[in-house]
């Protein structure tokens, strides 16, 4: 194999211009995508256009750039979001638990009282509408949209659409 690497470059120098020859070639053990994809193609694409081939290296590359994506956005929610707002997205988070329960419960067991179901079904889905209102409220990235809604009208707002919601759904019951 690196017998025909040598005799390619040897036969390529007066066909290629120089600038694609400098770049020495890198070895297996330090083979990178940005590194393969670079000696085969022009320098003036850049490095996010080239990483889209369709070699076995950029596939290896891309899942290693996804995991530190989804570290790099796990990092920053924990570290710029505020308290209050983790604590509304971890109430949402019970809530889709909840429903998903719900749901399956349904599915598998059955549905009887089919009141009861869609009576806690909804007051999920409706608790979950309502929370995801207060978080937008509430949060200090979206105080120019919410500019006449302070966070205490927020938050009697969502006192109040629980109620209501709640009321509703222990009389749908029976």
């Amino acid at each position: 194999m690196p017998s025909k690497r040598s005799t390619t470059s040897s036969s390529t120098p007066s066909s290629t211009p120089s600038k694609q020859q400098q770049p020495p070639p890198p070895s297996s053990s330090t083979l990178s995508s940005s590194t393969t994809t670079s000696s085969t193609q022009p320098s003036t694409k850049p490095a996010s256009a080239s990483s889209r081939s369709s070699s076995s290296t950029t596939i290896a590359a891309g899942s290693n750039d996804a995991s530190a994506i989804a570290a790099a956005l796990y990092n920053t929610y924990w570290d710029k979001t505020p308290q209050r707002v983790k604590l509304l997205d971890a109430f949402m988070a019970f809530l889709v638990v909840v429903g998903g329960l719900q749901f399956l419960y349904c599915v598998a067991v059955g549905n009887y009282p089919f009141n009861a179901f869609l009576s806690g079904f909804s007051a999920t889905v409706g608790q979950f509408v309502l929370t995801a209102s207060l978080r937008m409220q509430t949060n200090e990235e979206n105080r120019a949209e919410f500019t006449s809604v302070g966070p205490e009208r927020a938050f009697a707002d969502f006192v109040f659409g629980s109620l209501t919601l709640h009321f509703f759904c222990v009389n749908f019951i029976n």
